[in-house]
């Protein structure tokens, strides 16, 4: 993806109180010019419940990132933005921006459009997730219209395990995932907490496929709606989106 080169900009992330990650990778993929400004939401065990409940603290969030003039504010939460089903994303993208004065993007809806610019119909998916979790992911994808041909969770809900996960377990997990299934369009590595980022331009040299991660995708987004500068790695990012 191609930015507008010396410009820097201000993006303004809404993150679950546990996440370790994605601030680490946004702050990684962007240069020095784009500075990350940081809300969180409570949240300690990624389960339905809690990301029920983090969900009531969104657009108070977005509004005081709106308070620092933020240029686009990235909703990261995967499960957190597609917990309610089909429309919950674009609801919330919709809220965080009136919250905020700004554009928003939300996980859920960003990894959509991301699948989407890849011309990818058929994918297979990685998460850190129980099977509950799991499921619910599967049916949103099914309802963005993408085949789910196989999704694998690690079965982990307390969110800071999920946050001590790095590339070297996203590269393992992705390759035997990938073993178990026919040719795919695409691979997605869901979760915001999950640390893969680093592990998609190897796994693409390997699996001759795009792979997305969901900070990815939201980082792509993000950078796409407000046209801030942003260097990240794998097929997505050589693509404008438009």
């Amino acid at each position: 993806m191609s930015g507008h080169a010396g410009s820097g900009g201000r993006l303004g992330l809404v993150v679950p109180s546990s996440n370790t990650t994605a601030e680490v990778e946004f702050d990684r993929y962007t240069p020095e010019a784009v500075s990350i400004h940081t809300a969180r939401m409570a949240l300690e065990s990624v389960s339905v419940d809690e990301l029920d409940a983090m969900s009531d603290g969104a657009g108070r969030a977005a509004e005081l990132l709106g308070h620092a003039e933020v240029d686009v504010v990235a909703y990261a939460c995967t499960t957190g933005s597609l917990l309610h089903g089909p429309g919950f994303d674009a609801e919330l993208e919709e809220t965080l921006s009136a919250a905020a004065n700004a554009p928003a993007v939300a996980t859920a809806r960003s990894v959509v459009r991301a699948l989407e610019t890849l011309d990818a119909h058929a994918i297979a998916v990685a998460t850190p997730y129980t099977a509950d979790l799991d499921e619910r992911e599967r049916d949103f994808l099914a309802a963005a219209g993408f085949e789910v041909v196989a999704i694998d969770g690690r079965g982990i809900e307390a969110n800071v395990e999920i946050g001590a996960l790095g590339p070297d377990d996203a590269h393992e997990q992705v390759i035997e995932l990938s073993e178990t299934v026919d040719r795919v369009d695409a691979v997605f590595i869901s979760c915001t907490n999950y640390r893969s980022l680093d592990a998609v331009a190897a796994l693409e040299t390997e699996l001759d496929l795009p792979v997305i991660t969901s900070n990815g995708a939201t980082l792509w987004d993000a950078c796409r709606v407000a046209s801030l500068p942003v260097e990240g790695p794998g097929t997505l990012f050589e693509r404008d989106g438009e």
